[in-house]
């Protein structure tokens, strides 16, 4: 069973900046920022073109950047010139760009469309300079240190990293007006909130009071999504064409931007009607089906099935069996298609809630966050008398996200290593241990300690994130002696190990601070080349 664990985070060394406080929904295909307005509620604003989310979508022009194009738009570019999904490439160190003969890291791209939203933003609200930003809940450490990131490059003040399902969770107590409310009782709900947007899934159980959330259990792919739905009937598309025509669109890159875009409005205009109409063409040949529901249903059978079996086992691991949910919460875009209420309402044996917008949920939810901690900071301004005591009275506390661990000698087959878990994921943080261990051979004369991040037993599945030694241990050490490693995780994210040679007392030690993606030097030249050489549109 998953170790139970708060689920908001304060950093010890936060600090927020003259200007407005927003909450921004970083999204795969869609992204949107909120703030509270002047009543004290969660409020979207809308982009230049009226709208309350933007496509994460950037269209590298001659003279311009566009964030956000229409199809028009990208129907006549290049397909060199336009980058989709970015989020998924998130702390990849091997992929970028080329524009303007400069190679643009994935963090730089998500600040052109952070950036972008800022601008639009400003021009409703006044100037932005602090932010909270949401992830996914399975991001690990390097993909949240990117994000943080691509914040600062766009010119914001990151004061906190938030969970999307944490973020959902917060607007719907907010909306049931329970969030913060000292004056009811102290009474525990429990919900299922089941995040499937774009390009990545979340399934968390979540018990709260009026004034304190935890996760019960939680799990997801950062690569499953609305994308992964749509490229299935594209791929559906081309096999057709090839049956009935002997070629082969996926040859041509720009053609395959068409079918992914006919299957994109073809799987939301399935959410609504039962058959759809679909014309694609290549090489002045023509394809026209007609696709039913039940037929696109089974076509990604098996993608809603892993969203299944996850839900299933985020439930296992809470203890919460069907029929026992207080609410299960719909967020993300792509849960409007009809199936996944379905699926949803047998597993849970509840009637899925829809009292959310799925598209806007998550940025509300971290725009409260953010109020939450500026609250708490003591920074009052732009916040409304009649919702700040509710705000302060929200008690919040970090986990982390993924497990904590060090390589060692597997005790049962000395002949392999193995990830030795030393904090599980979803455990409070600051927190720590110590644990003592033994040296492999006799007279060994130093010690490595590889620190590992990830649940996986192999070594090899987990991300290192640091490593330090400790030499000259005394003479004729005989095997198996003792070695004290100290684990622990702060507030503020930093990770401190510790160890100790007990005969001889050496100690080594190393602190690791979200190792990987930028460092200072690379975000500050990612923000002066944005200012100084991008116009965004």
């Amino acid at each position: 069973m998953a170790r139970p664990s708060w689920t908001l985070s304060e950093s010890s060394d936060m600090k927020f900046l003259e200007g407005r406080t927003v909450g921004i929904d970083l999204g795969t295909t869609y992204s949107a920022i909120a703030h509270l307005n002047d009543e004290g509620e969660p409020e979207v604003i809308c982009n230049s073109d009226g709208r309350r989310i933007t496509p994460s979508v950037v269209l590298f022009d001659e003279d311009k950047v566009v964030v956000g194009p229409s199809f028009e738009r990208i129907s006549v570019a290049s397909p060199e010139q336009i980058v989709e999904a970015i989020k998924r490439e998130m702390g990849n160190k091997d992929y970028h760009v080329v524009y303007q003969n400069k190679k643009l890291t994935p963090e730089f791209i998500s600040a052109l469309i952070l950036k972008k939203m800022k601008q639009d933003a400003e021009a409703v609200i006044g100037p932005i300079a602090n932010a909270v930003i949401t992830v996914p809940y399975y991001f690990n450490d390097i993909r949240r240190k990117a994000t943080q990131d691509a914040g600062r490059i766009a010119g914001l003040n990151v004061v906190d990293i938030i969970n999307e399902p944490t973020a959902a969770t917060l607007t719907y107590a907010w909306g049931q007006k329970v969030l913060g409310r000292t004056d009811l009782a102290d009474e525990e709900r429990t919900i299922l909130v089941y995040d499937l947007g774009g390009g990545t899934f979340d399934v968390t159980v979540v018990r709260y009071t009026p004034t304190a959330f935890r996760v019960l259990a939680t799990d997801g792919d950062v690569m499953l999504g609305g994308l992964d739905w749509s490229k299935r009937l594209a791929d559906h598309l081309v096999q057709q064409f090839r049956q009935k025509y002997d070629l082969d669109p996926s040859s041509s890159p720009e053609t395959m931007l068409t079918f992914q875009q006919e299957a994109e409005d073809a799987k939301r205009d399935l959410s609504e009607k039962g058959r759809v109409p679909i014309s694609v063409y290549y090489e002045g040949k023509t394809l026209s089906v007609q696709l039913t529901r039940p037929e696109f249903e089974r076509m990604t059978a098996d993608l809603l099935q892993r969203t299944k079996d996850t839900t299933e086992l985020v439930m296992q691991q809470a203890g919460v069996r069907a029929g026992t949910l207080d609410e299960v919460i719909l967020v993300g875009g792509s849960t409007y298609m009809p199936v996944v209420e379905q699926m949803l309402r047998e597993v849970t044996g509840h009637e899925p809630s829809r009292d959310l917008m799925p598209e806007c949920a998550v940025a509300e939810g971290a725009a409260i966050h953010a109020s939450i901690l500026q609250a708490r900071s003591g920074d009052t301004e732009n916040i409304p008398e009649g919702v700040l005591q509710r705000l302060k009275n929200v008690k919040t506390r970090d986990v982390n996200s993924h497990s904590l661990g060090i390589k060692i000698t597997d005790p049962s087959d000395r002949s392999r290593k193995i990830n030795h878990i030393m904090i599980p994921k979803n455990t409070p943080v600051p927190h720590e241990v110590s644990q003592r261990f033994g040296t492999n051979t006799d007279g060994q004369q130093r010690i490595h300690v590889e620190i590992l991040e990830g649940d996986a037993t192999d070594p090899d599945a987990c991300e290192l994130i640091g490593d330090f030694r400790i030499f000259n241990l005394p003479p004729n050490l005989p095997k198996g002696s003792p070695i004290s490693i100290t684990y622990s995780y702060d507030a503020s994210g930093r990770i401190h190990a510790t160890a100790r040679e007990l005969t001889g007392n050496n100690e080594a030690s190393a602190e690791i601070v979200r190792d990987g993606g930028l460092d200072e030097g690379e975000v500050s030249a990612a923000v002066d080349l944005l200012d100084q050489e991008y116009i965004i549109e």
